[in-house]
């Protein structure tokens, strides 16, 4: 029998409407249940008792941020507590000297990286959510971004955390130094756990100098395999853009009826490169374009820049007026990029649905992305075998079922195709071990 509600934090609300309202993230094919409540909580202090609550009452906890994730993560349980952090917002210290920051889980992305720069300083992750995103689910997730290709994910630049565990003890992990090796690396164990572990309410970022404002280039290619190749030519010729991302021909095709931007005719894919260093990356990506046969110029300042990266950033919107979309994040070798690409070209035409796979091309990480008509049994269940089908490809080229966006509901099936039996037993029993009741966000991740 459950405790009664009264037993909760202040603020908890019931209001169906709300729970309603909170009860999904953005992976709207995935199935979500009927939360017992919801609570805001704004202090460690007050997290620890609601987990507490829950440890001893067996209520499952779903931990939540500003619910932009794409796996079904932060979807609702029947039966229980919605723990959002929307209002943990602080940024707590910013260390200039050592270029370090502590702040809440609530933190948008977007606006912590702004509140650095101010101060001269740079916070690199900046995943495609980053406006809406908050850190805590950037945590939960190891979020990547368009600027991964250089700088790295999320956990690169986790020095220590804050956690809650499932009993409502407090746990500290890492160090704000530069370097530190003492015990288990638990921190890293915690970034990318997506709350099946404990509850992140503080975070210690590493920051560095802030960048050159970037520069821009852009290339056309008649073919897939031309672009492709560059891209290996340009990774491992030494070149580290801060941005290297590819607008495949479906997704070319999609943006391109929506509006013209002035591509050169017989364009089927575009390379969109960035550098924020003064050097010679740029130059050395054109070259490489041309040695493939592709046609590439730098932009004339950032304004021009914008309007380069403006189909890529597009291409997401635009498919979503189509219909409902399924989206995934393989991520490949990059050597076996172009198999990844053509090959879900491929599986679109033989299961008769859309696909795009736009990406981030210099880490292998691309975003196939699967429209289709839900109101359609034939073609949700064709669109659902092309994911299941794109999943399995990127494990064949060498590759994993997700670069960035993390398993949750939408990919738990498949996280023991690419771990194996003994990696899902060791996955087990960690979530044992942090989490005995299991109450940390069941079902999400392991099945």
């Amino acid at each position: 029998m459950r405790a009664p509600l009264v037993a909760l934090p202040p603020g908890a609300v019931t209001d169906p409407d709300v729970l309603a309202a909170h009860s999904k993230d953005h992976a709207s094919t995935c199935p979500a249940g009927e939360a017992l409540c919801l609570v805001r909580p704004r202090s460690t202090e007050e997290v620890s008792a609601v987990l507490a609550f829950a440890h001893e009452h067996r209520i499952p906890v779903v931990p939540q941020g500003a619910r932009t994730g794409l796996s079904g993560a932060a979807n609702a349980i029947d039966g229980a507590i919605l723990l959002s952090l929307e209002r943990m917002t602080a940024i707590l210290d910013l260390d200039e000297e050592n270029q370090t920051a502590t702040v809440e889980p609530g933190v948008i992305n977007a606006d912590f990286s702004r509140a650095v720069a101010g101060r001269g300083l740079f916070y690199p992750p900046d995943p495609s959510s980053w406006e809406m995103s908050t850190l805590g689910g950037n945590v939960a997730t190891n979020a990547g971004g368009l600027c991964c290709v250089k700088y790295g994910v999320t956990a690169d630049w986790v020095r220590g955390l804050e956690v809650v565990l499932a009993d409502g003890r407090v746990l500290r992990t890492g160090r704000s130094t530069a370097k530190g090796v003492a015990g288990y690396d638990l921190t890293r164990l915690f970034v990318g756990s997506e709350g099946t572990l404990g509850v992140v309410t503080k975070i210690v970022t590493a920051l560095r100098p802030a960048v050159e404002a970037p520069r821009t280039a852009i290339a056309f290619f008649g073919d897939l395999d031309s672009a492709c190749a560059t891209v290996t030519d340009v990774m491992t010729g030494g070149l580290r853009p801060s941005l290297l991302e590819l607008i495949d021909p479906v997704g070319l095709a999609e943006v391109s009826r929506e509006r013209d931007y002035g591509f050169p005719p017989g364009t089927n894919t575009v390379l969109i490169a960035q550098s924020d260093a003064e050097d010679t990356v740029l130059e050395g990506f054109t070259t490489a374009a041309a040695r493939h046969g592709g046609e590439a110029l730098i932009a004339d300042g950032p304004e021009e820049g914008k309007l380069f990266l403006a189909a890529r950033r597009s291409v997401g919107l635009v498919l979503e007026k189509r219909g409902a979309m399924l989206s995934d994040d393989v991520c490949v070798p990059r050597t076996r990029l172009r198999e990844l690409v053509a090959g879900v070209g491929e599986i679109g035409r033989r299961q008769g649905v859309c696909i795009a796979c736009t990406g981030h091309a210099g880490d292998g990480n691309m975003h196939p992305t699967i429209v289709f008509d839900a109101a359609d049994p034939d073609e949700t269940r064709r669109a659902n075998e092309a994911f299941g089908d794109v999943m399995a490809l990127g494990l064949e080229l060498g590759g994993t079922i997700t670069g960035e966006h993390g398993v949750g509901l939408l990919k738990r099936d498949w996280l023991e195709r690419e771990l194996g039996p003994v990696g899902v037993d060791v996955h087990r029993s960690l979530k044992s071990a942090f989490d005995p009741r299991s109450i940390m966000n069941p079902g999400k991740v392991l099945a």
